[in-house]
This record gives C-alpha cells, sequence and structure tokens, in this order.
C-alpha cells in the first residue's frame, strides 16, 4: 500500500514526463513462498529475524560451509536465503510443498507490474545457492538441502521481463504497456551507479558499511572465507563483487542516541556531533567497533570525557575498519587501490571521510548523487528500454560528479 502510495505521488508529479521503462531495485536475501497468481503463502522472512540463526550455525549437518562458500563465494550470514529454505523444510514442509515458486521480494514485485515471474541475477547471488562460476542456482546444493528449486527462471539485468498491465497501471499511475526492465540487488546497482570502474573499491557506507570492488578476479579459497570476504555477481556478467561488511553508521546512531539525547529533535543534530568532534583536541578515548558481536567497547573514559571525544574515536575505529577491509580485499583479488569511492549517507560526513583518507593513505572521493542504488538501476532500464545500446553507454551518458 505504502508502495503504490510513492508510485500514485510520483506518477503524478508535473516534472515526471515520458516514463520509457520501470524496474526495481531492492535488498537481497529476503524471499518468500508464493503461488503463480503472486499470493503469498507465508509472510517475507526478514534479513532481522533471528530465526534462521540456528540453521546457519548447523548448516554443516546439510553442507559442510567451507563447501557452500567454494561454491557460491557466499560468506556465513544467518540472513543468507539458503537458511530460510531450510528453515521451511524443517518447520513447514507444507509450505514448500504447495508453493508454485520461491521468490524474491524483487520478483514478488515485478509480477505484481507484469504478472510474470523471473529471478534476477544479482539477487540470486546472494542467496548462497548460485555456483560463482556457473553464474545460475546450484543444484548441487538444493540436492544436498532437500529442497526443490522453485525460483522462477533466472534473467539478467536489463532484460525486458514484461509490460505494465492495465491492473498495474490502475493502482500505481504508470502507464501500460511500459516496458518492465529487470533489476535486483541494491548493492550491486550502487557500485554501477558510482561510476566505479574495474578494481577501483566502492564503500557503500549506511547502517552496515560494505566494501566492495568490481573485478573479474576472485578467490573462493579458506583465506578468503577465514577473512569475511562474500563474492556477489556483478550486474555485469564476467565481473564479480567481492565485499566485506561490518556494522557502520548503526554504531554511530547508537551513539547519538545514547550521548544527544537532548538535541535529538535538532535537524542539524549531525552537525553538532560533527562539530563537537572536530573541536577535540588528542584524545586517549578508544572505541572497539565490534558492537554486532558483543565485542563493541569504548576504553580511557575519565570523569572529563566528552561526547565529541567518543564520537570522534568511533569515526577512528571505523576508519581504521576500512584500513583492514581494503587490505584484506587487495591481497584476495590481486589489486592495489589508487582511491576510495565513498557512497550512501556516510559519505556527507566530512570529518568521516577526513579520517578515512587519513588512515589509507589514499585520496576519498564521494559522488554527489543522492542515491545511486536507484541511478545505476534507471542505467539498466534505460538500456532495457533500448535508448542505450549497453548499461555502460547509459551510465557514460549521466553526469557522475565526485568530489
Amino acid at each position: 500500500g505504502k508502495l503504490i502510495k510513492a508510485t500514485v505521488e510520483v506518477i503524478s508529479n508535473p516534472l515526471v514526463k515520458n516514463i520509457v521503462a520501470v524496474t526495481v531495485t531492492t535488498f537481497g536475501v529476503d524471499s518468500a513462498p508464493v503461488l503463480k497468481t503472486g499470493e503469498l503463502l507465508y509472510p517475507v522472512i526478514s534479513w532481522a529475524c533471528q530465526r534462521t540463526t540456528p540453521v546457519m550455525d548447523n548448516i554443516d549437518k546439510y553442507i559442510p560451509l567451507k563447501n557452500l562458500f567454494s561454491v557460491t563465494g557466499i560468506n556465513k550470514f544467518s540472513f543468507n536465503t539458503i537458511n530460510k529454505l531450510v528453515w521451511f523444510k524443517e518447520n513447514r514442509p507444507d509450505i514448500l510443498d504447495k508453493a508454485d515458486h520461491f521468490a524474491f521480494i524483487s520478483s514478488i514485485l515485478l509480477h505484481k507490474l507484469t504478472g510474470k515471474f523471473v529471478t534476477e541475477t544479482t539477487m540470486a547471488g546472494t542467496s548462497m545457492l548460485t555456483g560463482s562460476k556457473t553464474r545460475n542456482f546450484s543444484q548441487e546444493i538444493f540436492q544436498s538441502i532437500g529442497v526443490e528449486n522453485k525460483f522462477p527462471e533466472m534473467v539478467e539485468s536489463g532484460q525486458v521481463m514484461g509490460y505494465v498491465t492495465k491492473v498495474a497501471a490502475a493502482r500505481t499511475g504508470i502507464p501500460s504497456g511500459i516496458p518492465v526492465v529487470a533489476a535486483g540487488h541494491d548493492t550491486q546497482f550502487a557500485i554501477f551507479g558510482s561510476g566505479a570502474g574495474i578494481n577501483e573499491p566502492v564503500l557503500s557506507s549506511g547502517t552496515w558499511e560494505i566494501l566492495m570492488v568490481r573485478t573479474p578476479n576472485i578467490q573462493l579459497d579458506d583465506k578468503a572465507f577465514k577473512a569475511g570476504i562474500t563474492t556477489e555477481f556483478d550486474a555485469i556478467p564476467g565481473i564479480y563483487n567481492p565485499g566485506i561488511q561490518w556494522l557502520g553508521s548503526g554504531i554511530l546512531e547508537w551513539i547519538k542516541k545514547s550521548f544527544y539525547a537532548d538535541v535529538m529533535n535538532d535537524p542539524d543534530i549531525y552537525d553538532v556531533m560533527i562539530g563537537d568532534a572536530e573541536a577535540v583536541d588528542d584524545s586517549n578515548v578508544e572505541v572497539n567497533s565490534g558492537f554486532l558481536s558483543g565485542q563493541g567497547l569504548i576504553n580511557n573514559l575519565n570523569i572529563s570525557t566528552q561526547r565529541g571525544e567518543i564520537y570522534k574515536a568511533a569515526l577512528y575505529a571505523l576508519s581504521q575498519q576500512t584500513k583492514t577491509g581494503l587490505k584484506l580485499l587487495e591481497q584476495s583479488c590481486g589489486f592495489k587501490a589508487k582511491s576510495l569511492l565513498v557512497v550512501g549517507g556516510g559519505a556527507k560526513n566530512r570529518l568521516w571521510n577526513e579520517l578515512r583518507a587519513k588512515a589509507l593513505g589514499l585520496p576519498v572521493k564521494t559522488v554527489t548523487q543522492m542515491e545511486t542504488t536507484v541511478l545505476g538501476a534507471a542505467m539498466f532500464a534505460f538500456f532495457g528500454a533500448g535508448i542505450y545500446q549497453s548499461a555502460e553507454e547509459a551510465r557514460r551518458m549521466f553526469a557522475i560528479n565526485r568530489g
């Protein structure tokens, strides 16, 4: 309902003219069993749901975790789609039997627009169910977990998979007959929309920080596994997106709530926090950023410690995490970074960018466009609509400004 309302509002804007295509980009892994009519048989199991944690912890009873990594390139995360399928197998096999498809959120939304089900490649690549070398679902994995592959047929980004139906047009305001172009996982389109070239690392900085690089070279060995590297499919075939992630702005939001309650309603609260940190001289305060694993610490507090010291120490710790992550990616993929491109909400924090540059000893560049995920998906939509001959040509035609 909210998505339809937002679409109607956008379409009714006088500035919106000459719509040539529609596409959908969403967060990956989240999925649900559906009928061919599009009816959900069970609510989408969110990435934040903890019911799949014990499934991932015990996945070895179906297939060794290291074997899974060597095939899929995806590391151990409880929200991986494979865990949702196993949960259904163990708890609601009746639902799996009844389902016509197991579909990602993007697939469900594409169906609502066109009446057709497909699976876009970059979405599938987040699932821990695909083969890195085949760029398709792995029958070996489905056999290992004892679940039938009911995902819709695979299509590449930029492929026209249908057209807006009259029913969808009536509900959304999008003209019927408009081509609907496949797009998928938000991270892949953010890195493409940023203008990143091959071996140019990109840090998507938000609640999570995801450091990725577009490269044809990947390693799926034990060293990459232990380093926490996850390798997803790039939106362009033949290219991969190895990456490492950690909790980023989520930590800073905790600091905001914990130490800046008196200015929570100030629209300039982030400027206040940055100003406090910039006013800090040398400080002994240290932050261990492992909050997600229960290892988060704030050290060397005393009666005179100011909140700006804690905030600055957190920015410094996260910048050091970026340095560590980049070294691991360079070693695994065989490249040497010449700069770092930062996108997302965290790219707006000037002090954080300064600390990143200092930690890395490299230039830190930002993209002035507000939303590179949507921008990247739009490039593929233009390609699919035939406006440009390729997504790369569409990207060249956009003015991607870097700061």
